[in-house]
């Protein structure tokens, strides 16, 4: 059975940090590409991150770059979130993402609420 549980998540100071994990069963972790996305109240779900499976190899959306860092543990089959400097337009339920080929699954979401 294929999971992705996600965790971290809270309420923040603005200019604060959280560290979102993302633990993943029931597939190969490694062999897929991971993302983040996020959706704020009212708004489309957005992509955050992305990180490959293999080569580690990562991109950003141009509104988190240089604040948030994405990376994995294979060895943990656990995708993360670093977020630093956090404003309020980065509240939101984030939410990981794993893809390979036509195969794609969904975590339930953590919400992240950062006050001004």
């Amino acid at each position: 059975q294929v999971q992705l549980v996600e965790s971290g998540g809270g309420l923040v100071q603005t200019g604060g940090s959280l560290r979102l994990s993302c633990a993943a069963s029931g597939f190969t972790f490694s062999s897929y590409a991971m993302r983040w996305y996020r959706q704020a109240p009212g708004k489309e779900r957005e992509l955050v991150a992305t990180i490959t499976g293999t080569s580690g190899s990562r991109n950003y959306a141009d509104s988190v770059k240089g604040r948030f860092t994405i990376f994995r543990d294979n060895a943990k089959n656990t995708l993360y979130l670093q977020m630093n400097s956090l404003k309020p337009e980065d509240t939101a339920v984030y939410y990981c993402k794993a893809l390979r080929q036509s195969y794609e699954y969904w975590g339930q979401g953590t919400q992240v609420t950062v006050s001004s």
